[in-house]
């Protein structure tokens, strides 16, 4: 390799003097002509989206973009913001928050997904066949399927919305449908109702848009800053700093109150 060979290569943007060229579109041309959501999909994907991609990829940053003062994601932007320090570094302590447990289930979720799709077509089994399996093999692994249950939500407003959206662009495609099956199996074979939640809806939705399950968080993450820059800025104008957010009250339960060992001493 020449000293002058470039030392990596990318595909997303061309950038050099008095220009910048995404995914092969010159920006000042995007901005104010395509809609922020759809640039999104754009510089995930490479390709412009349809009229209807668009408009799912903002109905799923929509979805995400914020959830009260209940996730530690939140919390955690609230409690750094009181501390007094910039607002980037109180959305950056949020987004620290998020991770297998929080905005974890729609990476996961979208890996069981198209996994499943796949075994149905290398199987060559029907759709709530593999469903009836996938809910069998995780019952018995004594394992919880990310994506389904809430712990606010015993019918997540979301869901509904999404997989409605999904159907009426025709976007739904088999994902969704294992979803939905899986969703039916879970009652039938445990007799709790075990509801999609947004995280399974958006799982469901991004994969019959093509996008790889490594992405799930991604989605996450972009509608949700939106909503930690919220929360974050609302601590910073509204509420007096290290103000008691939370019970100070606890129980010690370490060793007693001990001298130091006389080599110490």
């Amino acid at each position: 390799m020449s000293e002058d060979a470039p030392v990596w290569k990318t595909g997303i943007t061309k950038a050099e003097p008095n220009s910048l060229v995404t995914r092969g579109y010159r920006q000042e041309d995007l901005i104010g002509n395509v809609p922020f959501s759809h640039n999104v999909f754009l510089i995930l994907s490479g390709r412009m989206p349809t009229i209807n991609e668009g408009k799912m990829m903002d109905a799923i940053l929509t979805s995400s973009i914020d959830h009260g003062i209940t996730p530690p994601s939140a919390r955690a932007a609230r409690t750094v913001a009181s501390s007094g320090v910039p607002l980037p570094t109180a959305v950056a302590a949020g987004i620290m928050a998020v991770g297998d447990v929080h905005g974890g289930a729609i990476e996961k979720g979208a890996l069981l997904l198209q996994e499943g799709v796949i075994r149905a077509k290398g199987e060559d089994l029907a759709v709530p066949e593999v469903a009836r399996l996938i809910v069998a093999e995780s019952r018995e692994k004594k394992k919880r399927l990310p994506g389904f249950g809430h712990r606010v939500h015993t019918a997540d407003p979301r869901t509904g919305k999404l997989f409605a959206l999904a159907d009426e662009t025709g976007i739904a495609g088999q994902h969704v449908e294992l979803s939905r099956c899986i969703e039916k199996e879970l009652k039938e074979q445990t007799g709790k109702h075990l509801p999609i939640n947004v995280d399974g809806a958006i799982a469901a939705v991004m994969s019959d848009m093509g996008f790889d399950h490594r992405l799930g968080k991604a989605f996450f993450l972009m509608g949700r800053t939106a909503g930690l820059v919220a929360q974050a800025y609302e601590e910073m104008t509204r509420e007096r700093a290290m103000r008691k957010m939370y019970s100070s009250e606890h129980e010690y339960d370490g060793p007693d109150e001990r001298d130091l060992p006389e080599e110490y001493r």
